[in-house]
């Protein structure tokens, strides 16, 4: 059982359904989190990250990336062995998986390699024009129109 009731979110706020979901998801600790295959997500630069998921006894073929409804979605389904193979020990997991990872608004998938058991999945944040930060020009007291009516004239 939680103890933060997101109720009030929704009913106060327009837009930021999105945030109250995360937070949900989040904070729902009914499922447990799966921990194969390890990963690390590290910043490259102010607006680049990168994806690298230990992908051990996987090849090329066996991995799909994928992006849908703003959710990176790797998995990985090993083919069978045609060779009837006795193992004495068998400690490298090839079992199949599914790894989600949530993209925030914005960030696009522009690769992805596979090399010595890893898999490095590249991603780029791209803010539109219309979100960058511009610089309003500020005019002087004698170049600004007026554009304001007068009351007298109006009644």
């Amino acid at each position: 059982m939680r103890n933060f009731d997101l109720a009030p979110l929704y009913r106060a706020t327009v837009g930021f359904d999105q945030i109250a979901d995360m937070m949900d998801r989040v904070l729902s600790s009914d499922v447990a989190q799966p921990t194969y295959p390890p990963y690390n997500i590290e910043k490259t630069a102010d607006d680049a990250y990168r994806i690298s998921i230990a992908v051990a006894g996987f090849s090329g073929p066996d991995l799909s990336v994928e992006v849908k409804d703003r959710a990176l979605v790797v998995s990985a389904r090993k083919a069978e062995d045609d060779d009837a193979r006795t193992y004495l020990h068998r400690g490298i997991a090839t079992r199949a998986f599914e790894r989600r990872f949530h993209l925030a608004d914005h960030v696009r998938v522009t690769g992805a390699t596979h090399a010595d058991g890893m898999l490095h999945i590249d991603l780029m944040r791209e803010m539109p024009e219309a979100l960058k930060p511009r610089q309003i020009e500020i005019a002087s007291g004698d170049a600004v129109k007026q554009d304001v009516v007068d009351a007298k004239s109006v009644n």
